[in-house]
């Protein structure tokens, strides 16, 4: 009883001294805050003496922060002081490194309180090294409205992007100070295997003028952000870019592509039809009209195939329209293909793609049915002198999460075909087809929208009546 008394009397001094110990790493907490928050970035250097995870570069440091849990729980069961560098320390030194926001419970309040006082943004780092950085972005854009995050509707790819970027302490200013932009703007549920974005980030590199293709020391932008980011959203690769890059400005082309049922369609007429978008052109007859930010409407398409796809079901053949070109408008592709469906239906000729390119004789746009959303892909975007990179470990994660994604919809996509195999399929309706046909309105026979120049003559009535 005496020895366990005695026991019981050791842990209480062994608890009291490390309740003292934790006090006064709390003060020399405080007391780093305020060196750091009144002094410059050399100072902060030169004075602070930073911890073993403060002054870790962030490619290493989730293992040192591993190892410091690891450290920190054997020195707890055997009584030892709590180590210095396992303190959540608030200079900003430590939040670079500290990119899962781990550490003690008060440092998120610390953070914020010094992010107030120095004018900082929550989530930017901007007295480090930076470099201008292209990540190329895989999304599934089913749940998404869209890709930009400009019309205040969520959740969008760009805003979960952003998010993961600020908890992972990468952005070092505001979207706008960091030079941002998007090559694409894809619409609510398109999906895209190669979108590309560009902006500055937070770099580990010393020498802003050293070796730029050494990034074996560098910040491995696809580990980090991967593991924030929702699981519909992935990075693929990045690359360190020329200071003038912009993703939008420095794409060279753009590839489309758009799956679809073959079912009862004439691929070759669409084919042959097709073909006529190839070189430039005027599409303002192809794309939902934007006359207060475009003028110009004329695109030149590079390729247009329609062909078989590697996939089929019992009773259908999976296909798709590959489309490449330098640029797009709004809705362009969508447009297209809704022509070219009602083409390969034999609601339309082929012919009705020359009258709607021809603007003198088709000035305004005949009101029809976009294709819908969710079989288009931006498959990729081209580049001069972009080369993406994927470290092993991340390329490995990035094979497994999508072979696991994959396993789980074909899982889905059996139960569907289960739950078909329970049902009798319905007899041939031989008048479906022509009640089709004759239900249809031709194109070039349905109400008209404005044309361009009419649009922008009612623009500029409305702002002389504002004025």
């Amino acid at each position: 009883m005496a020895a366990a008394d005695g026991e019981t009397v050791a842990l209480r001094t062994e608890v009291a001294a490390l309740r003292l110990r934790v006090l006064e790493l709390e003060r020399e907490n405080q007391r780093l805050a305020q060196i750091a928050s009144s002094c410059s970035c050399s100072a902060k250097e030169d004075t602070v003496t930073p911890s073993p995870v403060a002054s870790a570069s962030l490619y290493g440091c989730d293992q040192e922060l591993h190892k410091g849990k690891q450290h920190e729980s054997r020195t707890s069961e055997h009584g030892a002081n709590l180590p210095f560098d396992h303190m959540a320390i608030s200079t900003e030194k430590e939040v670079l490194c500290n990119s899962d926001g781990g550490g003690h419970s008060d440092a998120p309040k610390i953070k914020r309180s010094h992010a107030k006082r120095t004018g900082h943004q929550v989530g930017t780092v901007s007295h480090c090294q930076k470099r201008l950085v292209a990540l190329k972005i895989m999304y599934f854009g089913q749940r998404f409205y869209g890709f930009a995050s400009e019309a205040q509707t969520e959740p969008t790819i760009e805003s979960e992007v952003f998010k993961a970027l600020e908890r992972a302490r990468l952005l070092v200013s505001s979207r706008k100070e960091s030079c941002y932009s998007r090559c694409g703007r894809t619409d609510k549920g398109v999906s895209a295997t190669g979108q590309v974005i560009s902006l500055y980030l937070r770099s580990n590199m010393r020498d802003a003028g050293g070796n730029v293709l050494d990034e074996r020391s560098e910040i491995d932008y696809v580990r980090v952000l991967n593991k924030i980011l929702p699981r519909d959203i992935r990075v693929i690769g990045w690359c360190p870019v020329a200071a003038d890059f912009l993703a939008r400005f420095s794409c060279l082309g753009r590839e489309y592509k758009y799956l679809f049922w073959k079912g009862g369609l004439d691929t070759s007429k669409m084919q042959k039809a097709a073909s006529k978008f190839i070189g430039e052109h005027d599409f303002r007859n192809f794309c939902k009209m934007d006359a207060v930010n475009v003028s110009n409407y004329k695109r030149r398409i590079t390729d247009f195939d329609i062909s078989a796809y590697d996939q089929r079901s019992s009773d259908d053949e999976l296909w798709a329209m590959t489309i490449k070109g330098s640029a797009f408008l709004w809705h362009q592709v969508r447009c297209m293909v809704a022509v070219l469906f009602l083409i390969g239906q034999g609601l339309e000729s082929t012919f009705v793609v020359d009258s709607l390119l021809d603007i003198t004789k088709t000035p305004r746009k005949p009101q029809y049915t976009m294709a819908p959303e969710l079989p288009l892909i931006l498959r990729s975007c081209l580049f001069d002198k972009v080369s993406f990179m994927c470290s092993s470990d991340a390329r490995q994660a990035l094979i497994e999460h999508f072979k696991d994604e994959y396993h789980q919809y074909m899982l889905q996509a059996a139960i569907y075909y289960e739950a078909l195999s329970c049902l009798s399929s319905p007899e041939p309706n031989p008048y479906e087809s022509h009640q089709k046909k004759r239900n249809h309105i031709p194109l070039m026979s349905r109400q008209m929208e404005p044309s361009y120049e009419e649009r922008t003559s009612k623009v500029k009535a409305k702002s002389t009546v504002l004025k």
